[in-house]
């Protein structure tokens, strides 16, 4: 493929082996500030005190409007294939699967 090609198409993303293994996260923590997005993914056990960052990503204010889009995009994408995502007993803004005590950051 030439260079024109290769600009055309866009750009490649290289995905270590590492990396590809992913992290389970079942609970995000997510801040801002003037300008920027914290996004910290944890890990939250029963019996386990204190959730585990995993990840961390550090986004533009521009950057999260685009992933918020992309989200729903996919999610909309993903009820459509398999049907709606249920949240069993969703309380307002709940992301935790399981009741979690307020940790310290």
């Amino acid at each position: 493929m030439n260079d024109n090609q290769n600009q055309q198409q866009g750009f490649q993303v290289d995905l270590p082996v590492d990396v590809a293994q992913g992290e389970y996260a079942n609970f995000a923590i997510i801040t801002h500030g003037s300008s920027d997005f914290i996004l910290d993914f944890a890990r939250v056990l029963p019996g386990v005190p204190k959730a585990q960052v995993k990840s961390r990503v550090i986004l533009a204010p521009e950057h999260a409007k685009r992933l918020l889009q992309a989200l729903q995009e996919n999610i909309l994408r993903y009820e459509r294939e398999f049907g709606p995502i249920k949240i069993p007993n969703q309380e307002s803004r709940t992301v935790a699967p399981f009741a979690v005590e307020k940790g310290e950051a």
